[in-house]
């Protein structure tokens, strides 16, 4: 059987280059690839276009590779967690691309099925839709929007096996299986590695042939971006 396990984080982040695209799963702060971002960030690539839901916060997540100034072009849904996102955006120092969500969501879906694009009505008649190619179907108007094309797919996933079959737990089973085999390589952390026929065949979210190099991470810290508690009394 095929074995697509690395050593750890430094061997599965080889071949990362300045100014390469990058798909990063997650949601919020939930299911995001903690390893991968730390490696990036300490190999000090520049010039990246970042493909996530999100930008993290100021100090953690993608807002780490933001700190050190990496990231020259954001394409995402949901910004709004991060002061120095904000300032890069509005003083012209990053590139931003926002998408509805869902649109998002296709078009990481489309790379991973080999679709080179799909017809959306999400956006129709705004900015969204501005140069891109419309068409009516049954009295509707659509939107044609493309398959991303990225280096590598980071994600991160609960349990994996050394055949690279992923399983997902919770909220982190959200942008991470739709971007499992849309880039030319897809890395996988998983906080538990398993020999290969250990999982449930039933339970496998993602299968290994979308999975090019798997480790186990280190070090989880989860963190919560909005902590929201009841008051005493």
């Amino acid at each position: 059987m095929i074995r697509k396990t690395v050593a750890g984080v430094v061997e599965a982040t080889e071949g990362v280059k300045d100014n390469m695209t990058f798909m990063l799963g997650g949601f919020g702060l939930c299911g995001i690839p903690e390893n991968a971002i730390a490696a990036l960030v300490k190999k000090n690539i520049k010039g990246l276009t970042c493909i996530s839901n999100n930008a993290g916060v100021d100090d953690f997540g993608l807002g780490l590779l933001l700190q050190q100034k990496q990231i020259k072009k954001m394409i995402s849904s949901y910004v709004g967690e991060n002061e120095e996102f904000e300032r890069q955006m509005l003083s012209g120092e990053l590139d931003v691309e926002l998408i509805p969500q869902g649109t998002l969501a296709e078009r990481c879906r489309a790379a991973q099925g080999g679709f080179p694009a799909f017809y959306t009505p999400a956006g129709y008649g705004t900015e969204v839709a501005e140069g891109k190619e419309t068409r009516e179907f049954n009295g509707k108007m659509y939107i044609l929007e493309s398959a991303f094309k990225a280096d590598f797919a980071f994600v991160k996933a609960w349990k994996g096996d050394e055949a690279g079959n992923l399983i997902f737990k919770g909220t982190a089973r959200n942008f991470n299986p739709c971007m499992c085999g849309a880039a030319k390589i897809t890395v996988a952390e998983v906080e538990e590695l398993v020999p290969a026929g250990s999982l449930n065949p039933d339970h496998i979210h993602i299968p290994g042939i979308f999975v090019q190099r798997i480790f186990q991470g280190e070090k989880y810290e989860k963190r919560i971006e909005q902590r929201t508690v009841q008051k005493k009394g």
